[in-house]
Protein backbone atom coordinates (compact mmCIF):
# COMPACT_ATOMS: atom_id res chain seq x y z
CA UNK A 1 0.00 0.00 0.00
CA UNK A 2 3.12 2.30 0.43
CA UNK A 3 3.82 2.05 -3.21
CA UNK A 4 0.61 3.83 -4.18
CA UNK A 5 1.01 7.35 -5.28
CA UNK A 6 -0.86 10.15 -3.51
CA UNK A 7 -2.29 12.17 -6.09
CA UNK A 8 -3.61 14.52 -4.07
CA UNK A 9 -0.05 15.88 -3.33
CA UNK A 10 1.10 19.56 -4.10
CA UNK A 11 3.26 18.50 -6.71
CA UNK A 12 0.84 16.14 -8.49
CA UNK A 13 -1.80 19.45 -8.67
CA UNK A 14 0.49 21.43 -10.23
CA UNK A 15 1.19 18.76 -13.11
CA UNK A 16 -1.06 20.49 -15.69
CA UNK A 17 -2.68 17.48 -17.64
CA UNK A 18 -4.74 18.67 -21.18
CA UNK A 19 -8.12 17.65 -20.80
CA UNK A 20 -10.45 17.55 -24.06
CA UNK A 21 -12.38 21.11 -23.63
CA UNK A 22 -14.07 20.41 -27.16
CA UNK A 23 -14.94 17.11 -28.19
CA UNK A 24 -16.31 17.82 -31.39
CA UNK A 25 -13.33 19.52 -32.32
CA UNK A 26 -10.84 16.69 -31.41
CA UNK A 27 -12.57 14.40 -32.65
CA UNK A 28 -12.94 15.91 -35.72
CA UNK A 29 -9.06 16.42 -36.07
CA UNK A 30 -8.70 12.59 -34.82
CA UNK A 31 -10.80 12.23 -38.24
CA UNK A 32 -9.15 14.32 -40.47
CA UNK A 33 -5.81 12.64 -39.40
CA UNK A 34 -6.57 9.12 -40.04
CA UNK A 35 -8.07 10.35 -43.14
CA UNK A 36 -5.37 12.42 -44.29
CA UNK A 37 -2.64 9.57 -43.18
CA UNK A 38 -4.90 7.16 -45.20
CA UNK A 39 -4.86 9.33 -48.14
CA UNK A 40 -1.10 9.95 -47.66
CA UNK A 41 -0.40 6.02 -46.99
CA UNK A 42 -2.38 4.75 -50.18
CA UNK A 43 -0.48 7.57 -52.66
CA UNK A 44 2.77 5.35 -52.27
CA UNK A 45 1.76 2.73 -54.42
CA UNK A 46 1.91 5.11 -57.34
CA UNK A 47 4.54 6.39 -58.38
CA UNK A 48 5.16 10.20 -56.59
CA UNK A 49 7.80 12.08 -59.02
CA UNK A 50 9.02 15.17 -58.02
CA UNK A 51 7.38 19.13 -58.27
CA UNK A 52 8.10 19.72 -61.60
CA UNK A 53 7.32 16.23 -62.99
CA UNK A 54 4.30 15.11 -60.57
CA UNK A 55 3.42 11.23 -60.49
CA UNK A 56 0.30 9.99 -59.85
CA UNK A 57 0.48 9.77 -56.43
CA UNK A 58 1.75 12.95 -55.86
CA UNK A 59 -1.27 15.19 -55.52
CA UNK A 60 -2.84 12.46 -53.07
CA UNK A 61 0.57 12.56 -50.41
CA UNK A 62 0.88 16.06 -50.33
CA UNK A 63 -2.87 16.93 -50.12
CA UNK A 64 -3.25 14.21 -47.27
CA UNK A 65 -0.18 15.09 -45.34
CA UNK A 66 -1.90 18.10 -45.64
CA UNK A 67 -4.97 16.83 -44.17
CA UNK A 68 -3.30 14.91 -41.08
CA UNK A 69 -1.27 17.92 -40.18
CA UNK A 70 -4.39 20.36 -40.03
CA UNK A 71 -6.21 17.18 -37.96
CA UNK A 72 -3.58 17.15 -35.68
CA UNK A 73 -4.04 21.39 -35.13
CA UNK A 74 -7.39 20.67 -34.86
CA UNK A 75 -7.28 17.99 -31.81
CA UNK A 76 -4.22 20.33 -30.49
CA UNK A 77 -6.12 23.42 -30.25
CA UNK A 78 -9.42 21.18 -28.47
CA UNK A 79 -6.57 20.35 -25.85
CA UNK A 80 -6.15 24.20 -24.73
CA UNK A 81 -5.90 24.37 -21.12
CA UNK A 82 -8.02 27.71 -20.76
CA UNK A 83 -11.78 27.45 -22.39
CA UNK A 84 -12.19 29.88 -25.06
CA UNK A 85 -15.66 31.71 -25.77
CA UNK A 86 -16.84 30.88 -28.85
CA UNK A 87 -19.84 32.90 -30.77
CA UNK A 88 -22.84 30.99 -31.96
CA UNK A 89 -22.80 29.74 -35.45
CA UNK A 90 -25.17 31.41 -37.33
CA UNK A 91 -26.98 29.28 -40.14
CA UNK A 92 -28.60 31.43 -42.80
CA UNK A 93 -29.87 30.04 -46.01
CA UNK A 94 -28.72 33.30 -47.91
CA UNK A 95 -25.36 32.71 -47.05
CA UNK A 96 -25.35 29.76 -48.54
CA UNK A 97 -26.97 31.36 -51.73
CA UNK A 98 -24.42 33.75 -51.94
CA UNK A 99 -21.24 31.17 -51.92
CA UNK A 100 -22.78 28.85 -54.41
CA UNK A 101 -23.83 31.85 -56.56
CA UNK A 102 -20.59 33.52 -56.52
CA UNK A 103 -18.84 29.95 -57.20
CA UNK A 104 -21.16 29.88 -60.10
CA UNK A 105 -20.44 33.05 -61.50
CA UNK A 106 -16.76 32.90 -61.27
CA UNK A 107 -17.38 29.53 -63.63
CA UNK A 108 -19.65 30.61 -66.26
CA UNK A 109 -17.70 33.74 -66.66
CA UNK A 110 -13.63 32.53 -66.50
CA UNK A 111 -13.78 31.87 -70.37
CA UNK A 112 -15.14 35.01 -71.41
CA UNK A 113 -14.32 37.13 -68.89
CA UNK A 114 -11.03 36.05 -67.55
CA UNK A 115 -9.40 35.41 -64.43
CA UNK A 116 -8.68 38.37 -63.24
CA UNK A 117 -12.62 39.56 -63.50
CA UNK A 118 -13.92 36.44 -62.68
CA UNK A 119 -11.62 36.25 -59.17
CA UNK A 120 -13.19 39.98 -58.44
CA UNK A 121 -16.77 38.74 -58.53
CA UNK A 122 -16.18 35.72 -57.06
CA UNK A 123 -14.77 37.78 -53.64
CA UNK A 124 -17.11 40.54 -54.03
CA UNK A 125 -20.06 38.28 -53.97
CA UNK A 126 -19.56 35.76 -51.68
CA UNK A 127 -17.78 38.50 -49.29
CA UNK A 128 -21.89 39.27 -49.44
CA UNK A 129 -22.05 36.39 -46.84
CA UNK A 130 -19.87 37.55 -44.36
CA UNK A 131 -21.41 39.90 -41.32
CA UNK A 132 -17.73 42.00 -40.99
CA UNK A 133 -18.05 42.77 -45.06
CA UNK A 134 -15.97 45.79 -46.01
CA UNK A 135 -15.16 47.36 -49.38
CA UNK A 136 -11.53 48.30 -48.82
CA UNK A 137 -10.66 44.81 -46.78
CA UNK A 138 -12.84 42.74 -50.19
CA UNK A 139 -10.85 44.69 -52.80
CA UNK A 140 -7.46 43.94 -51.14
CA UNK A 141 -8.72 40.29 -50.73
CA UNK A 142 -9.62 40.18 -54.25
CA UNK A 143 -6.48 41.55 -55.38
CA UNK A 144 -3.64 39.58 -53.61
CA UNK A 145 -6.19 36.73 -54.86
CA UNK A 146 -5.53 37.31 -58.15
CA UNK A 147 -2.09 37.60 -57.84
CA UNK A 148 -1.56 34.77 -56.71
CA UNK A 149 -3.70 32.62 -59.09
CA UNK A 150 -2.12 34.39 -61.91
CA UNK A 151 1.61 34.39 -60.65
CA UNK A 152 0.42 30.39 -59.98
CA UNK A 153 -1.69 29.83 -63.00
CA UNK A 154 -0.63 31.50 -65.48
CA UNK A 155 3.47 32.07 -64.78
CA UNK A 156 3.96 29.09 -62.93
CA UNK A 157 1.99 26.11 -64.32
CA UNK A 158 1.66 27.77 -68.16
CA UNK A 159 -2.17 27.16 -68.06
CA UNK A 160 -4.21 28.30 -70.95
CA UNK A 161 -6.76 30.64 -69.10
CA UNK A 162 -7.44 34.15 -70.07
CA UNK A 163 -6.34 36.49 -67.56
CA UNK A 164 -8.30 39.52 -69.23
CA UNK A 165 -11.61 39.36 -70.92
CA UNK A 166 -11.58 38.72 -74.70
CA UNK A 167 -12.43 42.42 -75.71
CA UNK A 168 -8.92 43.96 -73.96
CA UNK A 169 -6.78 41.03 -74.78
CA UNK A 170 -7.39 41.55 -78.60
Amino acid sequence: MDNVPAFNTAAARRVRVPVIRHPQDFWSGWFFLIVGGGFSGLANQYPIGSASRMGAGFLPLILGALLALFGLLTMMTSLSRRERVRAPLSWRPEKVVWILGAATVFALLLEPAGLAVSLLLLVIISSKASDRFTLMGTLANAAVLIALNVALFIWGLDQLIPVWPALLSH
